[in-house]
């Protein structure tokens, strides 16, 4: 994760994208992946009243990949999906690039004004370690339950909450 990153034009990355074989490398998310995954962002909602959501992307949009970089694309998503659109701001989207090797982090202003972003940056670096040892379905896991454990930290609640503001299925952008 890296913070007021501008995005650069690349005709690398977008060559990345272009010669991107999916089969070859989401092997490991499959529907039972997924739904295991989804579990853990259930989890990982509870004792707080944050929002965790979790996208992962085979490839950057084609269209866009010269001039759009990996945490361009995750900004652009948190607000594609409403992660900010929480009551109290208190949205974190999980954005995982295959293609790129990368995770970022995006977290609402609601949490922002409590986390640093070197700590989202840490928690991101740790599970692309994980991911880079083909340990990726359990990085992503043990990422969930440290964001859950942020929450709690901030926005704990006694009692579980009534409603969930977002969904907690992972959203998968082939």
């Amino acid at each position: 994760m890296a913070e007021n990153h501008a995005s650069t034009s690349s005709f690398a990355r977008w060559w990345r994208q272009v010669l991107f074989v999916p089969l070859l490398h989401s092997k490991w998310l499959t529907a039972e992946a997924k739904a295991r995954l989804t579990d853990e962002v259930t989890r990982a909602e509870r004792g707080h009243r944050g929002e965790v959501f979790l996208i992962v992307e085979n490839h950057l949009p084609i269209q866009d990949a010269y001039h759009m970089d990996c945490r361009k694309r995750a900004i652009d998503l948190f607000s594609e999906y409403r992660v900010w659109d929480t009551e109290e701001n208190t949205g974190v989207l999980i954005y995982v690039n295959i293609c790129e090797h990368q995770l970022e982090i995006v977290a609402d202003r609601g949490i922002s004004t409590h986390v640093s972003p070197t700590v989202w940056s840490a928690m991101c670096e740790k599970a692309v370690s994980g991911i880079s040892n083909k340990k990726t379905e359990e990085s992503l896991a043990q990422l969930l339950d440290e964001v859950g454990q942020v929450l709690r930290q901030y926005y704990q609640l006694e009692h579980n909450p009534a409603g969930n503001e977002l969904s907690d299925t992972v959203v998968f952008l082939k």
